[in-house]
């Protein structure tokens, strides 16, 4: 008999209270401490895994880190599988329920329009065929193993406590939950979770669209100014494509060989509500957006104090607990053709192999590339089956999709797809009367008459997974760009070191090219010369052989920053919305510095330049804040807190607080005023006005001047955020002080203009603001009090209906943490102007490789190995990794032994 609601609101009281002794208390007791830690790995001793042909040894330091040793690549694998499920199961269970839509499954009928977007999307889909069709026969005997050691773990501890404190606490509103075993499906789909937050620029794509409401196309080219490749430069020189489509770097070396194998009202109520959509989603990596991305750079041995190339990497994404990364180290005992892996670094949980690290002949780091590789199309919906295209009625593929509800009851959604990709747009969360197609048998949520499809090259089956396993065992140069001939999807900027000395760099990606338009906007669907090159699915991607490389430049260096990779007279077109370079060119100015006269970098120069927290707008902005004179005593005490700042953004720091909130009222002032809210409300429903006929057909606008579109909506989708780019945008409108961006409401209501009245403005209104938020007393502020950092558990959601709202959640969370850093800094504690000052991502790990010696290597991770909450490990690295410090990463067997403090052996069960 089911259990009741009541009953199970007493028994998630027991866990919290049970946890809470836990947490608080040495004597919780023998039940409470039982309770908490059921579902803790065992460490030490010998366990049976089904399939082991010989047993593998597990070898845990201090902070949990597991290093495992296997005299097959297939035992290796299964035991990842085995360690990787002890420390982190239940976030491997809620990342391939966001994957495959299915979280409804778990959390109840809240998750049910996150599931429709994600099923209309299709990312298991394209995994399973990915699997079936494009991945080589190891690689799928690599993740076959993976799941048979994680399925070996999951049949010890079906669930309950056992599995995870988490379970327990989902047992308390659906009891009826059991883990399904794991398939090799569930750990592909997961790249595609990482290619959606390092998709390019859709986001920019829905904004530039929604501001065209209400400014003129000048204004929004204002907005998004080009890239300033004088001032921050490009990844690499840019070189020539040659008649052959070959690319050739511009330094000179030789090639390495080639590896084988509408009205704008009318787009506005549809992308905000596809915005909305992609707000919504589950933020396990993070937000997306520009100002988002990564740092990497090496430097060849000619100019570091080993004499050998040093490579740091700091990937950039959201805050989470447990952290999204999982150190591990994967050793063949005998490297040879049964095992050819001796590989150590990062990776995600429910994922085999290594994302980012080293084996023992080579390092490689990560950043965002940014190319565009998604685009969004306008489609005129002539009826519940059809889309028009060039004049002619085409049939929608359609299928159906149940989703299961717990505790609620199925629901099924019809999924319509164009040629282009799938019909987003039907899954909207209002009941848009647009239109005069809404058959309630098909689709009755979506905006009728209009549709918006999503051309992604994340939904065509590509070969990433191969990639991974190919990049842990490469030995050279060669067999590093073989294997990013595979990396298909997220588009990845591909830096290279090794032990011979050798320095790199790779473009890797499924990258469109277009046959008409530029991707900067929607695309009218109805027009077929706007689209990708190909036929039926078989795009012309930009060929390997063209994407821009480079090998031991001249300079000596590399810096990847998300900077452009190259400058304009490179084609095809990769992007055209590069972020701007700010952090690329501080760690540029930063390492040329230290190699003046003859200097050479050392590791700690490299973990120094990783924690750099200066904020670069500053040195512009502030000598002219200094000139502002100000009467009133109350705010230049304020104002005198930037007199002799160093512009590090240090967390005791008064004058970054200061300076950070004038930042923020400065944005706001010239920018988030003037921003539409996008639709102008009326009652419960909203009133959108056309105003010109840039993609809809001319008849569409005489029929609906104007639309009415009933239900609520964030307005706020392109809102000033501060990043990058609007760090460049204002440096450009500071040369432009008459400009109309710098009128503004004063608190009366009163329009004031010009750059120098607003700027005073910027000062009174931080330092009322700081006040509030800190203090009278300028001597007590701080950066850090502002900008503070909450590692959230991600994965049992955070709105009132989740099991995890309230108390459950502040238990498993940890923080509050202040940080130094910000926003456009290397040290890129990223904040967002719009809505406060709290870090919304971060460096989300940090490593420096030493290729003279692995063993002096350093790395840390923002939480801890353990996704288990209360454990030791769980989040043991957050403080070194607050504090800027770098954990000692063992290498070589003997170090690994010394770091030794549990040892565990998988034996054949």
């Amino acid at each position: 008999m089911p259990r009741s609601k009541r009953f199970r609101r007493a028994r998630l009281l027991v866990i919290v209270l049970v946890v809470l002794l836990v947490a608080g208390a040495v004597g919780g007791g023998w039940f409470a401490v039982h309770t908490v830690q059921a579902s803790f790995p065992q460490l030490d001793g010998n366990v049976k895994v089904a399939g082991m042909t010989a047993p593998v040894d597990v070898k845990r330091d201090a902070k949990g880190v597991p290093q495992l040793y296997a005299d097959t690549a297939e035992d290796l694998f299964r035991a990842q599988g085995y360690v990787q499920a002890q420390d982190r199961f239940w976030e491997m269970d809620v990342r391939r329920h966001v994957t495959a839509g299915r979280l409804s499954e778990m959390f109840g009928d809240g998750q049910v329009e996150t599931d429709s977007f994600l099923r209309t999307m299709g990312w298991r889909r394209v995994a399973q065929q990915e699997f079936d069709t494009q991945l080589s026969a190891d690689t799928k005997k690599y993740l076959q193993a993976y799941s048979d050691g994680v399925n070996a773990w999951l049949k010890e501890h079906p669930g309950g406590s056992s599995a995870s404190l988490e379970y327990a606490l989902l047992g308390t509103v659906n009891g009826d939950y059991s883990p399904e075993p794991w398939s090799p499906v569930d750990s592909v789909a997961w790249l595609k979770a990482m290619a959606w937050n390092l998709s390019g620029n859709m986001q920019e794509e829905i904004d530039r669209s929604l501001l065209a409401q209400d400014f003129s196309a000048e204004k929004i080219e204002q907005l998004y100014p080009p890239y300033p490749y004088d001032r921050n430069g490009t990844i690499v020189k840019t070189g020539k494509v040659g008649a052959d489509g070959t690319y050739r770097p511009a330094d000179g070396q030789a090639n390495a060989a080639q590896p084988t194998g509408q009205s704008r009202a009318v787009t506005a109520s549809l992308l905000g509500d596809v915005a909305g959509k992609m707000a919504a989603m589950p933020q396990l990596l993070g937000r997306q957006g520009q100002g988002i991305g990564s740092n990497s750079w090496v430097v060849d041995g000619k100019h570091t104090t080993t004499g050998k190339p040093l490579l740091a990497n700091d990937p950039h994404l959201g805050p989470a607990n447990p952290s999204i990364w999982y150190q591990m180290g994967l050793h063949c005992r005998t490297t040879g053709p049964a095992c050819g892996f001796d590989t150590a670094g990062f990776t995600f949980a429910g994922m085999p192999g290594v994302v980012i690290g080293h084996n023992k002949d080579v390092a490689w780091g990560f950043t965002n590339l940014g190319a565009d590789v998604t685009d969004l199309y306008l489609e005129k919906v002539t009826g519940p089956d059809t889309y028009l295209v060039d004049g002619q009625e085409r049939k929608f593929e359609t299928r159906k999709e149940t989703i299961k509800v717990a505790g609620g009851e199925d629901r099924t959604i019809v999924v319509r797809t164009t040629d282009r990709g799938p019909l987003i747009s039907d899954k909207s969360t209002e009941q848009q009367n647009v239109g005069k197609y809404a058959p309630a048998d098909s689709a009755p949520d979506r905006a009728g008459g209009y549709g918006v499809a999503l051309q992604w090259t994340a939904l065509v089956p590509g070969k990433t997974m191969d990639a991974v396993f190919k990049l842990n065992q490469a030995a050279n140069w060669d067999q590093f760009r073989a294997a990013a001939a595979d990396f298909a999807v997220p588009a990845q900027n591909l830096l290279y070191a090794d032990t011979k000395g050798n320095i790199g760099y790779q473009a890797p990606g499924m990258i469109p090219q277009r046959t008409k338009g530029d991707g900067r906007y929607p695309a009218p669907g109805w027009d077929s010369t706007y689209g990708w090159k190909g036929i039926n699915g078989a795009y012309d991607f930009v060929p390997f052989k063209s994407l821009p490389y480079v090998l031991n430049p001249s300079e000596g260096y590399i810096v990847t920053a998300n900077q452009a990779v190259v400058d304009q007279s490179y084609k095809p077109v990769l992007t055209t919305d590069w972020e701007y370079g700010t952090r690329a060119k501080e760690i540029t100015d930063q390492i040329t510095d230290r190699l003046k006269n003859g200097g050479k970098i050392s590791p700690e120069d490299m973990k120094a330049i990783q924690l750099d927290n200066t904020s670069v707008m500053a040195r512009t902005l502030v000598p002219l804040l200094l000139k502002i004179r100000i009467d009133d005593p109350y705010v230049r005490e304020a104002q005198d807190l930037l007199k002799d700042w160093n512009y590090n953004q240090d967390a005791d720091s008064a004058a970054a607080a200061y300076y950070n909130g004038v930042w923020r009222q400065l944005l706001t002032l010239a920018f988030g005023q003037k921003f539409p809210a996008g639709l102008r409300a009326e009652g419960d429903c909203l009133l959108v006005r056309q105003k010109s006929a840039d993609t809809l057909p001319q008849d569409d606008l005489n029929k609906n001047p104007v639309v009415t579109v009933c239900g609520t909506r964030d307005p706020g989708q392109a809102q000033p955020d501060g990043g990058d780019r609007w760090t460049e945008v204002v440096r450009r409108l500071l040369t432009q002080p008459d400009s109309s961006w710098w009128e503004y409401k004063d608190s009366d209501r009163q329009t004031q203009k010009g750059l120098g009245n607003l700027l005073a403005q910027a000062l009174k209104n931080a330092r009322q603001d700081l006040t509030s938020r800190l203090g009278k007393d300028v001597s007590t502020w701080s950066w850090g009090r502002l900008h503070t950092l909450e590692l959230k558990e991600q994965t049992l959601g955070s709105d009132d209906s989740s099991i995890a709202s309230g108390l459950v959640h502040r238990l498993l969370n940890r923080g509050p943490y202040r940080l130094s850093g910000g926003t456009a800094a290397v040290n890129a504690a990223g904040w967002n102007a719009a809505a406060g000052y709290q870090v919304d991502w971060i460096p989300s790990m940090r490593m420096v490789v030493d290729l003279s010696d692995f063993n002096a290597s350093r790395w840390i991770n923002v939480g801890g190995a353990s996704g288990h909450a209360y454990h030791d490990n769980y989040d043991d690295q957050t403080v070194d990794w607050q504090r800027g410090n770098l954990l000692p990463w063992p290498y070589s067997p003997d170090q690994v032994d010394q770091a030794t403090t549990h040892r565990l052996v998988l034996t054949n069960g």
